[in-house]
């Protein structure tokens, strides 16, 4: 059995990077607030991670930040899983607000996630998103303990909460076979 720390990153920071105008992956750049970067500072000191023996991170830069605040805490490597990144509101990379992708993730929440029969939509559904995530969970199970920095939807979906603080470690286990 393994078991995986899920830590979503510390707070992001939105309001310097707002005047960018940034669009699709780009608004993934922003890291850590001077906040954030404390919230997961005190993180590290949970007991439980000193039992890790990995650290995975999601390839956006305030899971990264995240993930390197652990590994220099912890003296744990870091992998870097493509798949880890944030649930994919807009596949076609263009929306550019925050007003936009509050928009889409309350259409995917009308819809529970899946998308209605006949309808196009341009967020990712949940099981592609669970897919994706217990796909790269898989491939580190021969491990006991690991922490995955990464990102409240993704952690959510996969553990049935909507309320995941910034910084919360939430555990969750992965059974042989």
């Amino acid at each position: 059995m393994a078991i995986f720390y899920l830590i979503r990153h510390g707070e992001p920071d939105w309001h310097t990077y707002k005047p960018l105008n940034l669009k699709g992956n780009g608004r993934d750049l922003v890291p850590l607030t001077p906040h954030g970067r404390s919230q997961i500072l005190e993180t590290a000191e949970d007991p439980r991670l000193g039992r890790a023996e990995l650290i995975l991170s999601s390839p956006y830069t305030r899971a990264m930040q995240t993930a390197a605040i652990l590994s220099r805490r912890l003296d744990l490597d870091i992998a870097v899983e493509y798949d880890l990144r944030e649930w994919q509101p807009d596949l076609t990379f263009e929306y550019n607000t925050e007003e936009r992708m509050r928009e889409l993730r309350d259409d995917y929440n009308r819809c529970g996630g899946t998308h209605p029969t006949g309808e196009r939509k341009l967020w990712e559904s949940r099981d592609s998103l669970l897919r994706r995530i217990e796909g790269v969970l898989d491939r580190y199970r021969k491990y006991s303990n690991v922490i995955v920095a990464g990102h409240g939807t993704i952690f959510g979906t996969l553990v049935g909460r909507a309320d995941i603080a910034q910084g919360e470690i939430v555990e969750y286990e992965v059974r042989e076979g």
